[in-house]
């Protein structure tokens, strides 16, 4: 690539980091009116409802949110995240994981190298830096192209590179990258850029940027390569009363339990659109129940606990792996409570092992039977929507109260040549129609197989007593009967197009109907 390469120097980062104080300084004082302005209008609404203060609502909900993301970047080290060893391939395979459904159109090649390298960081604030990149590589595409996400190391320095063939970046807007509220996008806020360059001058990282217009751009982050030693468990410093049990003191420390959890599951569901269902409350309510089953040794009220929650996930389609993310977090949370609660009280080695037998026992059961609720629950909604395609592709249309018309369009294999059996035998039989019209002029493709399945369907239409008539057949398709030697007049009348069979069959219906009457 061409393009300049920029290597983000001291004063420039201050820069950046002057001009986000600034802007932090302004959200902050704008916060404080708005959320004031919220709450009026939330009275206003309980005395009089009107359509327009659920807009006006609506849109301060949007600038509380942007103002409160602007102060997050701007003051990431007020995160109470702990720094943790963390291995960023791990990371970024999650990341991937979450864009599956776009990688039709565009390619994503993965070049890893030093997989075994660690950093210490803030994990969550990696990896919502690394979903903010590949996110702008996908969007900077428009239509077909590739991404290359890359990992190595060079000496004490970890590099992660993100390429992408995109629309690229004007040479004289790489300098201002980062700043907040610059943005490219029609309809983007600058913040997703300004968290990476945030986060990354928070892990005394750097930034690269290397871009041309049409060509492509390539964001590397570099990361010191820091010797460190296993985390265990945390020193909390929670509260303990002589003589509690742990659920006693767990009701005592609840809400650093609740606290600690909620900002790292605002982390990890960073991400999600349908925010409606992980909203604050369900959070709370989730963990409690969770914790009041855990603390009870209630593997029975977790596996249905998990078989509900499980349902509910697959419901909204959510990813699996951000909820087993969220399901190891309240793991090493709870194990923190238990360390700072036999800290005190005192606990035997066989005692200790035998408890981390149960909780992991149940823990574990809990993810097993939320992992298959879920799966379950997503085959059900699958089959449910292949079922409705399958229903969709076998259209019968009434003409008359005997008479329908099936449109076959599009490809037909074996699959759906059994599926249009099925419907169209049984809807004859439930409408008691006694004919049928089979369209095949929108057949683009039916090979020597279905064509055969074809007539045994048309076989059975005879002998549920339906009479069949074909129109629209293509030649190719007739060569095929030829050649087949298929006697096609024996079993099924042929007509060159539907419109010439719907005329002289209505004539014919028509003429029924009234000897009828």
């Amino acid at each position: 690539m061409d393009g300049k390469k920029i290597l983000r120097d001291e004063s420039t980062i201050n820069r950046l980091a002057a001009v986000g104080q600034i802007a932090a300084g302004i959200a902050h004082e704008v916060r404080n009116p708005l959320t004031a302005v919220k709450g009026f209008l939330d009275l206003l609404k309980e005395k009089h409802p009107h359509e327009y203060i659920d807009i006006a609502l609506s849109e301060l909900d949007q600038a509380l949110v942007t103002m409160q993301n602007l102060l997050n970047v701007a003051k990431p080290k007020m995160d109470n995240e702990p720094f943790a060893n963390i291995n960023i391939t791990t990371e970024l395979e999650s990341v991937l994981y979450l864009f599956q459904n776009q990688q039709y159109r565009i390619e994503v090649k993965t070049e890893f190298r030093d997989t075994n390298v660690q950093i210490i960081g803030k994990k969550n604030q990696i990896k919502r830096a690394l979903f903010n990149l590949i996110k702008n590589a996908f969007e900077a595409i428009r239509d077909e192209g590739v991404i290359i996400v890359r990992h190595f190391r060079k000496k004490d320095r970890l590099f992660i590179s993100i390429s992408d063939t995109g629309v690229g970046i004007p040479e004289d807007k790489i300098n201002i990258l980062g700043t907040p509220f610059y943005t490219s996008k029609e309809t983007g806020t600058g913040m997703g850029l300004a968290q990476v360059f945030a986060t990354v001058y928070d892990h005394d990282g750097k930034v690269h940027v290397q871009s041309e217009v049409n060509v492509g751009t390539i964001f590397t982050l570099e990361f010191p390569i820091l010797e460190s030693t296993e985390i265990g468990v945390e020193d909390l410093n929670l509260t303990y009363k002589e003589g509690q049990n742990f659920s006693e003191f767990f009701e005592v420390n609840k809400q650093r339990f609740i606290n600690i959890l909620q900002s790292q599951a605002q982390d990890i569901f960073n991400h999600i659109q349908s925010v409606e269902v992980i909203d604050e409350e369900y959070i709370n309510e989730h963990l409690r129940k969770i914790v009041r089953l855990l603390n009870e040794f209630d593997e029975f009220g977790l596996v249905m606990h998990a078989k509900e929650s499980g349902k509910h996930w697959a419901k909204y389609e959510l990813d699996l792996i951000l909820k087993l993310e969220w399901f190891q977090s309240i793991r090493k949370v709870y194990w923190d409570f238990l360390y700072n609660y036999y800290e005190h009280k005192g606990i035997t080695q066989k005692d200790l092992f035998e408890l981390e037998r149960k909780v992991n026992h149940n823990i574990d059961s809990l993810i097993k039977h939320f992992a298959a609720s879920y799966t379950e629950y997503k085959d059900y909604l699958i089959n449910a929507q292949n079922e409705l395609i399958e229903d969709l592709n076998v259209p019968i249309i009434p003409l008359t109260d005997s008479m329908a018309v099936l449109p076959v369009v599009g490809t037909v294999d074996t699959k759906r040549a059994r599926c249009i059996q099925q419907n169209v035998l049984e809807q004859i039989y439930q409408n008691n129609i006694k004919r049928i019209i089979i369209d095949l002029s929108g057949v683009t493709y039916m090979d020597t197989a279905v064509l055969g399945h074809l007539f045994n369907i048309i076989s059975g239409i005879r002998i549920q007593g339906c009479k069949a008539t074909l129109t629209g057949v293509r030649p190719e398709i007739t060569n095929t009967i030829v050649e087949l030697g298929i006697e096609l007049h024996e079993k099924v009348d042929t007509m060159g197009t539907l419109k010439q069979a719907i005329h002289m069959y209505s004539k014919e219906f028509d003429v029924i109907e009234s000897r009828g009457q």
